[in-house]
């Protein structure tokens, strides 16, 4: 059997792992938008603080995605929790630098500006800082989006949803029938999958960046 006919025959299961993968990136990094961006709010005004975000990051990616993932299921046993748990967890560290970065670069003088019209606090957060800040977090979104589908895939070692699935059952049968083109077939789709994602969010970029900011 070879490749196109290998996926001819999978082409619905293939698919809906495609989908599973898709469906859990695009989750996990909305929440860790969230979550990144909130924490860079609260921390972005204080240099110890943007330290702590800093170093908090560079320390929390260089731990290997396998240890974390299976730590997470050996304390929860369920394969979709550890994938969630584990694919926001990345997500977030970078989000949350850009974020930091991102608020901290907006010029002062524009703030005090808007505060000398009346904005206060929230609304300068709302209108002016976070606006200002978008093409920072967002180009931080699009490097997390990218590096956890990899991770997502990492995720079927404990039977976490999406395309590892065939990458891993590849890998266990290396020699066997259709082991390769399982692995292969696995690979290409999360690569192309990353590609279509990133585009998204660069259309995304310029549907929501002010026009006088853009790069």
């Amino acid at each position: 059997m070879d490749l196109l006919d290998f996926v001819a025959e999978r082409r619905e299961q293939i698919a809906f792992q495609g989908f599973q993968h898709v469906s859990l990136v695009v989750q996990c990094v909305l929440l860790a938008t969230v979550l990144g961006v909130a924490l860079g709010v609260v921390c972005h005004r204080r240099a110890w603080a943007r330290g702590l975000a800093a170093g908090t990051s560079s320390v929390g990616l260089t731990l290997p995605s396998l240890a974390v993932i299976a730590v997470v299921y050996g304390l929860t046993r369920d394969g979709i929790a550890a994938a969630v748990a584990s694919v926001t967890f990345y997500a977030v560290l970078v989000i949350w630098r850009g974020a930091v970065v991102g608020l901290a670069g907006v010029d002062r003088s524009l703030l005090e500006a808007a505060q000398g019209i009346g904005m206060g606090r929230t609304r300068r957060l709302l209108r002016v800082q976070l606006p200002l800040a978008w093409p920072v977090v967002l180009s931080n979104v699009r490097v997390a989006t990218q590096m956890t589908m990899g991770i997502a895939a990492i995720a079927a070692f404990v039977t976490g949803p999406g395309l590892g699935g065939l990458i891993f059952t590849g890998l266990a049968r290396l020699g066997g029938a259709n082991a390769l083109e399982s692995a292969l077939v696995g690979t290409v789709l999360v690569v192309v999958l990353a590609l279509v994602l990133d585009l998204l969010l660069v259309l995304l970029g310029r549907a929501t960046t002010p026009r006088g900011i853009r790069a």
